[in-house]
């Protein structure tokens, strides 16, 4: 699993609503239009397949990030400047 910081800037209200939710099961919301997301090679390509069905090519704009291993480097490459950021775990839900 590597560490992804996912942007996106979306021209259309009602696509990037969409592209907002679609990016929650993935990831941690961090700031507007800012995921991070933990994901294998495999899942990358899935999120990135169908983020490309949901854009616009010519007027939207995402933008992936590869930190690395989320249990390497990744854990303290962000530089925060202002509020502290603490890195956001994700546990299992059993139901």
């Amino acid at each position: 699993m590597n560490l992804y910081i996912i942007t996106y800037d979306i021209a259309d209200n009602k696509r990037r609503t969409k592209v907002f939710n679609y990016l929650r099961r993935w990831g941690n919301h961090l700031q507007f239009s800012v995921f991070r997301c933990e994901l294998s090679e495999r899942q990358l390509a899935e999120l990135a397949a169908d983020l490309k069905e949901k854009i616009h090519h010519d007027d939207d704009q995402i933008l992936v990030f590869d930190l690395g291993p989320s249990e390497g480097r990744a854990r303290e490459s962000v530089l925060a400047l202002g509020a502290t950021y603490t890195h956001p775990e994700r546990h299992a839900l059993i139901l």
